[in-house]
């Protein structure tokens, strides 16, 4: 860069004594050359733009820094300190360009900034080509309403099994949102049918109507009472699809048992833990599945006692199937209290009447564990 020494020597003499115009102009010029050369300039090179650049910006007006975040926004080598100054300036209308398009952002800036600043500052971050997990968990979780439809309307945008989990709560009574989370291709099937359970009828409606592939499952908790799903819904789902081949091939080869669904549970696998127990047991995976929907733990327990499986997998499978709404210490101490004291032929017996009550009376009531002994 021929003019380096010209250059910060202007730089040095408008920040000590120039006016607020004078350094304006100088930014303009600096911007200028970056910008004519930001392809072509070396890491070192572009290094002492990022410590000039950010030496004015500094010391001038909101407006400046508003124009220069426009300019550096959509700049693939753009200074990446200059950047992260621009995103974490308090005021919105500096911050939101480079928020929303600058590539200079690495998830732990858009972390750190989404944690911290405005809503206003996490309403640009939603509107990113493409968010990771981690930031979602934090739009999701702190973000107010419109950030939160900003995020779900957003195609680029990933969740974690946590944040769909969230946006269910959160879609409660909130048809608008309802709507967005349920039209997401992404959203694993038992969140989507946590979501139909909470939802209007209008909702519902609406989405078998705009989703012909959840046209189904909607069906099927209109006419069953939100419970009874029915086993050609499953086949749609690549959830279940891809959990019925790792599952399968673990059993082939003989390699299914109580580790493999221990680390499904714990890791929240709600498909693979699903399969599982359908095929270790013998039960139909609609059964199975509706054990694990159920908000009674009966059902889940006695498959797990079938399975031959220790207190502390059927915890483990516990916590699963509470992971939406969670479980407390104490009823969690009183289900596997009862898991110990139940026996493998009250477990066969009550299993029988339990699928039978699925077949004759659609979803049916749980039998109670009164009844267990």
């Amino acid at each position: 860069m021929t003019t380096q020494a010209s250059l910060i020597d202007e730089l040095e003499r408008a920040l000590s004594n120039g006016n607020d115009a004078q350094r304006n102009e100088m930014l303009a010029r600096i911007t200028d050359l970056f910008l004519a050369g930001a392809s072509r300039y070396s890491v070192d090179q572009i290094g002492l733009f990022d410590e000039v650049i950010s030496k004015l910006a500094t010391a001038i007006e909101v407006k400046a820094r508003a124009k220069l975040s426009i300019r550096l926004a959509d700049v693939a080598t753009a200074p990446a300190g200059v950047v992260r100054m621009l995103a974490f300036d308090d005021d919105i209308e500096v911050a939101r360009p480079v928020l929303k398009d600058s590539e200079r952002l690495a998830d732990p800036d858009l972390v750190a900034n989404a944690s911290s600043k405005s809503q206003q500052h996490l309403a640009a971050i939603s509107e990113r080509k493409s968010l990771s997990e981690a930031v979602t968990d934090v739009l999701v979780s702190r973000g107010n309403r419109d950030v939160v439809h900003s995020v779900v309307r957003n195609a680029g945008a990933r969740f974690s099994d946590a944040a769909f989990r969230m946006l269910v709560k959160r879609s409660s009574g909130d048809d608008t949102l309802a709507m967005h989370v349920g039209a997401r291709p992404d959203l694993p099937r038992q969140h989507f049918l946590g979501l139909l359970e909470q939802a209007s009828a209008t909702v519902r409606s609406r989405l078998a109507t705009e989703n012909p592939a959840a046209a189904a499952a909607v069906e099927g908790v209109l006419s069953e009472v939100v419970g009874g799903i029915r086993t050609e819904t499953r086949r749609i789902s690549s959830q279940y699809a891809t959990a019925a081949a790792e599952v399968g091939k673990l059993k082939q080869d003989g390699l299914l048992g109580e580790a493999e669904v221990y680390k499904f549970a714990r890791e929240n696998r709600f498909e693979e833990a699903t399969v599982s127990l359908s095929m270790m047991c013998g039960v139909e995976l609609d059964a199975v599945e509706r054990a694990l929907q159920d908000r009674g733990h009966e059902i889940a327990l006695i498959l797990a006692k079938l399975a031959g499986f220790s207190s502390t997998t059927a915890k483990a499978i516990l916590l699963l199937k509470t992971a939406d709404r969670g479980i407390s210490a104490q009823d969690l101490d009183n289900a596997l209290r009862t898991y110990e004291k139940l026996q493998i032929e009250t477990a066969r017996r009550v299993l029988g009447f339990y699928r039978t009550r699925l077949k004759t009376q659609g979803r049916g009531a749980n039998p109670a564990l009164a009844a267990v002994g």
